[in-house]
């Protein structure tokens, strides 16, 4: 099953850690997954996904997350988080957040 933690919270970035617990998710289970975000609570936010899943995985979060300020994902090659979508003129499509 997946588990999507919050692994470290700041003024305006929240970092969302996925972790598969068994290892293994199959499409399937995308049906099961148990991520209602509190827009209330992060909406204003710009959120890094992090953690090892399946590209059709990340592009489920993705998009249950469209509201939120900016959606970044981490890639250790870079050195950050890329952004991938952005609805805050500080941020745009392509910049790296290091934290």
């Amino acid at each position: 099953m997946v588990k999507i933690e919050m692994i470290k919270r700041e003024d305006d970035i929240l970092i969302l850690e996925i972790k598969l617990e068994d290892g293994v998710i199959e499409p399937k289970d995308l049906k099961k997954i148990d991520f209602n975000p509190s827009f209330k609570e992060i909406g204003g936010k710009v959120v890094i996904l992090t953690g090892r899943a399946p590209i059709w995985l990340y592009g489920y979060l993705i998009h249950l997350l469209h509201p939120v300020k900016a959606i970044a994902t981490y890639d250790p090659r870079v050195g950050g988080a890329v952004v991938i979508q952005s609805h805050f003129k500080e941020l745009s499509i392509g910049d790296i957040i290091v934290f």
